[in-house]
């Protein structure tokens, strides 16, 4: 099982933007910083998940636990529907990921456990 917490951010709204994906795989830890342009915070969430899902089925993972600070990305998958025409298209792609594995969690937590993917989405920020 890959456990992953993902996070983005934005310097403005819409800004520079990043994503953070922060995976433990079996006590291993993989750290990523991606830069991702200027975009606005919650297009560079959903950009935060449908790379860090990228990740995991290259690593082929079949069981993904991802934790996100967003209640946007966490409330769009579980409902399978987002309102914002802009981010259908992450939301199409990170569905059709995760029909790709046997199992996958999905869970919100709050900023302050987050701070690992925090701190690399605001690294890639100043990556661009």
């Amino acid at each position: 099982m890959l456990e992953v917490n993902i996070d983005g951010a934005s310097a403005g709204n819409p800004g520079p933007s990043g994503a953070g994906i922060f995976i433990k795989n079996n006590g291993a830890v993989e750290k990523h910083s991606i830069p991702l342009g200027s975009m606005d915070n919650h297009e560079a969430e959903f950009i935060a998940c449908k790379k860090a899902l990228e990740i995991c089925l290259e690593k082929q993972a079949d069981i993904v636990w991802l934790r996100t600070d967003s209640q946007a990305v966490v409330q769009a998958i579980e409902k399978e529907f987002v309102r914002n025409e802009q981010y259908k298209p992450y939301l199409n792609d990170i569905l059709n990921m995760t029909k790709q594995m046997n199992l996958f969690f999905v869970k919100w937590i709050p900023s302050k456990e987050n701070k690992a993917a925090d701190e690399l989405a605001r690294k890639a920020i100043h990556l661009n």
